[in-house]
C-alpha cells in the first residue's frame, strides 16, 4: 500500500496529491467497493488538515469512486453492469480518438516514453510485480491521451481516469495485455491514424467480451497462456 508520505510533493497541491493516493488504493483493491472513508482517520493517517481530505473526497466523488453515506461519510463504490457497459461505450469512443490523434501527433520522444512503458510492463511481470505491471499498463493509456494533445479530449477522459484503471485490474491474462499494447504502439508508430483507430478499437473490443461477470473481485488471479 502506498504510505502517506507519498502524498507529500511540493510541486503539486496538497489535495491531488491525496487523491492520486486514494484512487490508486482504490483501483488497487485496497479498498473494497463498501469500505467507509473517515475524513478524520485519513486526516490523521496522511499526517494532513482535513481540508485536502474533504477536498481529495469530493473529486473522487465527482469520478463516481466514491459515494455519499446517507450522512455517515464517504463509502467505496461500486460498478454495476450497466455502469461497466456504459463505461466500455464511453472508453471506446474516446480512446479510440485518443490513439488516431496520437498516430499523427507523437514525437520520437513520445514514442520512446511508450515502448519504455511497455518494456517496464514486461520487467514488472517477469518479477511477479504484478501491481506494478498493472500501473505500467494503466500509464500507456494515460500517456497516450496526453500525446493526443487535446484539451477538450482530456478534460472529457480526466474525470473516467479513476474508473478507467479499474477496468485494468480485472484483465487478468497480463502477457497478452501486454501483447496487445506491442500492437497498439506499432499502430501509433505507423502514423497512419485509420490503423490506430481500428487497432485501438479491436483492443479494447477485445477485453470488453472478456470482462468478468463478477466484476467484484478487486484482486484477479494472473493468468498465463497455456504452452
Amino acid at each position: 500500500m502506498l504510505a502517506a508520505e507519498d502524498t507529500k510533493n511540493a510541486d503539486r497541491p496538497l489535495r491531488e496529491s491525496v487523491r492520486d493516493t486514494l484512487r490508486s488504493r482504490i483501483f488497487e483493491g485496497h479498498y473494497a467497493p463498501g469500505t467507509r472513508l473517515v475524513e478524520r482517520d485519513l486526516a490523521a493517517e496522511f499526517n494532513v488538515s482535513r481540508l485536502p481530505i474533504r477536498e481529495a473526497l469530493r473529486m473522487l466523488r465527482q469520478e463516481g469512486l466514491i459515494r455519499d453515506r446517507a450522512g455517515r461519510g464517504s463509502e467505496v463504490s461500486g460498478l454495476s453492469p450497466k455502469d461497466v457497459e456504459d463505461l466500455f461505450d464511453v472508453r471506446q469512443s474516446l480512446e479510440v480518438l485518443a490513439c488516431r490523434l496520437a498516430s499523427k501527433r507523437a514525437t520520437p520522444g513520445d514514442l520512446e516514453y511508450l515502448q519504455g512503458l511497455l518494456d517496464e510492463a514486461d520487467r514488472c511481470l517477469a518479477k511477479g510485480s504484478i501491481l506494478e505491471a498493472h500501473r505500467a499498463n494503466s500509464e500507456f493509456h494515460d500517456a497516450i491521451t496526453r500525446i493526443a494533445n487535446n484539451d477538450f479530449l482530456r478534460s472529457a477522459l480526466e474525470p473516467l481516469q479513476g474508473r478507467m484503471h479499474w477496468l485494468f485490474r480485472h484483465v487478468s491474462d497480463l502477457p497478452e495485455l501486454i501483447q496487445e499494447h506491442r500492437d497498439l504502439y506499432a499502430a501509433i508508430a505507423s502514423g497512419d491514424p485509420d490503423r490506430a483507430a481500428a487497432q485501438s478499437a479491436s483492443h479494447i473490443g477485445k477485453y470488453r467480451e472478456q470482462f468478468p461477470q463478477d466484476s467484484s473481485a478487486t484482486e484477479p488471479k494472473l493468468q498465463r497462456k497455456k504452452p
